[in-house]
């Protein structure tokens, strides 16, 4: 694997693939690897790209300084996991390559419309500014013909869904949603997971357990009902607080009333355990 901490040294690798007519796969990451990760370098790699994964911990997208402080770094391990599985490019960039003179303002708003404004754009205001800015220049950077991204940041998808198509010059990359991996729990698998003592990482399998519980219900209570029943679940599993379980359509992020049968409906959560703020998803038809 070719570790590549500049920009210049990233493009002279990739320009010579593509000069071969070899096909480029991307997954970016902020580092602390694990099985959900390696399932996107895998899905690229089954489908005969040369595979880029990045590891850059991104500051733009964190409305929490201290939440941005305290994400877990692992970057040996990170390198050894890549190694393993056959990643070909890591891109290691360092804040200053990234942003050049201190350029950590945002240089154009990205017009996201109501995605910017429910959910995780509700409770992380800028975040999804944040996250186009920094994948906007990956994406130019790189300009890889296909890109990898797994479902547990199921908005997110939806965000760079938008902006492949809201910046002509990224039109052509090809976007593709790998399901959630998840520990035996059914605890989708995440970076912020390393942050929770082994106790509480038991409970925060509850986090899945209500999404599976608001699936088995969704047609015998009614959607207010099964989000204040889901919320009571969390906080007595040992949940501090819930910032919102949202049965959505699965297209706009948007509230509904009820659940119809040609209508894809996704339920999402997002709660604090440990302090650590856990998302997941899971699609109900």
């Amino acid at each position: 694997m070719v570790i590549c901490k500049s920009i210049a040294a990233l493009q002279e690798v990739i320009n010579t693939q593509k000069q071969t007519n070899h096909t480029i796969g991307f997954v970016p990451s902020m580092g602390a690897l694990h099985e959900g990760h390696i399932a996107l370098i895998a899905a690229s790699k089954q489908a005969g790209n040369f595979t880029v994964c990045s590891i850059f911990v991104n500051p733009t997208q964190f409305n929490n300084q201290e939440d941005f402080e305290k994400y877990p770094v692992s970057i040996e391990a990170d390198i050894a996991l890549l190694i393993h599985y056959r990643c070909d490019v890591l891109f290691l960039p360092s804040v200053s390559e990234m942003y050049p003179n201190n350029g950590l303002k945002l240089t154009k708003p990205y017009p996201l419309g109501a995605l910017e404004n429910v959910l995780e754009g509700q409770y992380r205001p800028g975040h999804f500014q944040g996250v186009c800015q920094i994948v906007e220049r990956l994406l130019t950077i790189i300009h890889p013909h296909h890109l990898y991204m797994g479902s547990k940041d199921y908005q997110q998808f939806m965000v760079i869904s938008f902006l492949l198509q809201f910046n002509p010059a990224l039109s052509t990359i090809q976007l593709h949603l790998q399901p959630t991996v998840r520990e035996q729990s059914g605890l989708a698998m995440s970076s912020r997971n390393r942050r929770l003592s082994d106790e509480n990482l038991k409970k925060a399998a509850a986090l899945y357990q209500s999404l599976l519980f608001v699936k088995a219900h969704i047609l015998q209570f009614t959607i207010p009902e099964l989000e204040h029943l889901v919320t009571q679940m969390l906080l007595k599993a040992g949940f501090e607080k819930v910032d919102y379980i949202s049965i959505a359509d699965a297209n706009t992020l948007m509230s509904i009333a009820s659940v119809q049968p040609n209508q894809p409906a996704v339920v999402l959560a997002a709660a604090y355990i440990q302090g650590v703020r856990l998302i997941d998803n899971l699609m109900l038809n």
